[in-house]
């Protein structure tokens, strides 16, 4: 079976919406395509110095308005596990809609995301404007260096920030990066882990146009991780023991499906720093055996 071809990080990208069935298509039609534009045109628009407290509003309007007119179940675990922060916020990734969920937790955010989505249209102006955080993961050093500025910048300012440790939406099988945790321990801020699962469901971009309504949701805060701990312990231990406890909740009974990554569906995404969780041993030997090739064929 011959793998689909896979973007890549400089291609221009156009957002399309296809929905299932002939009500979502017409509510898609009559009302949510010129909610979602209007929602960020006038996200947009906002001032370019909004503080700390406008920046929240702002966001948290815009997700509210979103999420509720696509029905989404959102069902928010962990709570208790939020003090005042500013947190260094690791949440599992699946899709584009994990960024609204999260706005739903009551922390002023920002968020990293990959510097090409800057670039997309009718998103970008407003994550640029919101002062959200580019990084280019394909430049380890370049990235790790862009992400450790900014958090010192943001962080100190008395926002949370959120960098997603998987770098990709993939699947839960993907592995979390170290770079999270060690800017965590250089910052000086505790990390708060969060699962989320069901939030491929909602729109399948980049593997799928599809676009649904009324899908679960589930977020789970975990306790956080201290500063001491971040300071004093091991690192790779932390790291590894943060990656399964994050995976086990999104997979907690009774929790909306979690996105599995299959590269003869998917694509094996070859340009794009991907590495997979050494816990899925076979799809980690798969992913090996295809990069060790693909190498030798561009060499």
């Amino acid at each position: 079976m011959t793998a689909p071809s896979t973007p890549h990080p400089d291609d221009p990208v156009e957002l399309h919406f296809a929905l299932e069935g002939r009500a979502a298509r017409l509510k898609f039609g009559l009302l949510g395509r010129t909610l979602i534009w209007n929602a960020l045109r006038q996200a947009g628009r906002v001032p370019p110095d909004l503080s700390v407290q406008q920046r929240f509003q702002v966001q948290r309007r815009f997700s509210r308005r979103v999420l509720g007119h696509l029905g989404v179940g959102l069902e928010l675990r962990g709570l208790e596990n939020i003090g005042n922060g500013p947190y260094l916020i690791a949440p599992l990734h699946e899709g584009i809609a994990d960024v609204l969920c999260l706005l739903r937790l009551p922390l002023p955010m920002r968020f990293v995301a990959r510097r090409e989505i800057f670039g997309w249209p009718e998103v970008g102006p407003v994550i640029t404007r919101l002062g959200h955080l580019p990084i280019n993961p394909e430049h380890p050093l370049g990235g790790f260096r862009d992400l450790w500025r900014g958090a010192e910048s943001i962080l100190g300012g008395g926002e949370s920030l959120v960098v997603f440790p998987q770098g990709t939406v993939l699947g839960l099988q993907t592995d979390f990066q170290r770079g999270v945790f060690e800017v965590a321990r250089r910052v000086g801020v505790p990390i708060l882990p969060v699962a989320l699962s069901g939030t491929h469901r909602i729109w399948e971009h980049p593997f799928a146009p599809t676009l649904r309504y009324g899908q679960r949701v589930a977020l789970t805060v975990l306790p956080p991780i201290s500063t001491q701990e971040l300071q004093t312990g091991n690192l790779e231990a932390v790291r590894v023991r943060t990656r399964r406890a994050s995976k086990a909740a999104a997979l907690a009974p009774g929790a909306p499906p979690a996105r599995f990554f299959d590269p003869d569906r998917d694509g094996y995404w070859d340009g794009f720093r991907l590495v997979i969780d050494p816990d899925y041993p076979d799809l980690a030997r798969k992913m090996e055996l295809h990069r060790a090739a693909f190498l030798q064929e561009t060499a």
